[in-house]
This record gives C-alpha cells, sequence and structure tokens, in this order.
C-alpha cells in the first residue's frame, strides 16, 4: 500500500477512536437521562442531540470504512477475474464512490450556507442553532469526499505501475474470513 494511503489509514484509525468516543458519551448521555425519567425529573434533550451525534459520527465513520474495506460491495464477478480486471473494477467502485462523495459535500455546503445566512435553529425546546451540527455533518462528508479522493489517485497511480496487489490493497473488497 502506497505511504499516502497508509497515512491517510492511521488518520481514519483516530478519527474512527474519536467517534466511538463520542458515541460512547451518546450512550452514557442517553442512560442518565432514562435514569433521570424514573426518579421523576428529565435532562431533556437528548433525542434531538442523539440524532446529530449519529449523522456527525456516520459522516466521519464512512471514511473509516472506506480504509477499512468494509463498505457493502456485491463482488461475484470481481472474484472471478484477474488481477488486471480485479483492479478495474476496483478502479471504477473507487470512481463512483469519491463521485458520490464529492457530490454529497458540495451539495452539503448549499444547505450549511443555507442555514448560515438564515441564522436558523432547530424547532425544539434546545433551540440548537443548525450551523452547529450541520458544519460537523458536513466536515465528515469533506473528509470523506477527500479521502476516497485520495485512494483514488492511490490506486490509479499504481493501476498505472501495473501493481495490481497494491490496488487490492487500497481499493480492493475485503472477502469473507
Amino acid at each position: 500500500m502506497t505511504s499516502l494511503a497508509t497515512l491517510l489509514r492511521r488518520i481514519n484509525d483516530r478519527v474512527a477512536i474519536v467517534v466511538g468516543l463520542v458515541l460512547l458519551a451518546c450512550v452514557a448521555f442517553t442512560l442518565i437521562e432514562i435514569a433521570a425519567r424514573r426518579l421523576g425529573g428529565s435532562l431533556g434533550g437528548v433525542d434531538e442531540i442523539s440524532g446529530y451525534v449519529m449523522a456527525v459520527t456516520t459522516s466521519w465513520g464512512i471514511s473509516y470504512a472506506l480504509t477499512e474495506q468494509a463498505h457493502v460491495r456485491i463482488d461475484l464477478l470481481r472474484q472471478r477475474l484477474v488481477p488486471f480486471g480485479r483492479a478495474i473494477f476496483d478502479i471504477l467502485s473507487m470512481l463512483c464512490l469519491s463521485g458520490t462523495a464529492i457530490v454529497v459535500a458540495w451539495r452539503g455546503w448549499g444547505v450549511l450556507e443555507k442555514t448560515l445566512s438564515t441564522g436558523a435553529s432547530a424547532n425544539t425546546p434546545l433551540e440548537t442553532p443548525l450551523w452547529i451540527p450541520q458544519s460537523l455533518w458536513w466536515a465528515g462528508w469533506v473528509w470523506f469526499a477527500l479521502s476516497a479522493s485520495i485512494l483514488l489517485i492511490s490506486a490509479l497511480t499504481n493501476f498505472l505501475a501495473s501493481d495490481y496487489k497494491s490496488v487490492d490493497a487500497i481499493a480492493g473488497a475485503r472477502g469473507e474470513a
């Protein structure tokens, strides 16, 4: 695997740890809310905050899934091909994935920009300024688009060098164990 792809994997490993810690904090917050309700009280806003946390952690977590080759792919045909053919499918897969991530990040900016210009806040008791969760969500999509594009370029570079084993290490599908 190229050094850039290896660096990206290390960064996404750390991102995944942060995402996991945020999810654990959300679980703790939810458990405290459940206990508070049993005692006749409530913290309020747990459902709203957990929704934001899920959106944000998902947008950041998909980059980790990408570098760990954990995205779902139907590779019935790919498995039957020679390394050159598998590399073609891997490049095509990365091209589609990075293209989709770029479009979502691009369109997500429009949503965030509108929120920033209007100063929108959630129609909830917390009245959360929506630019906060949307900024974190959008940044995750930008990171995913960047990660996918870096892996695509790394895979293409290795493909052009006829290093199909490296293409598989960067963009291939993880088989069942």
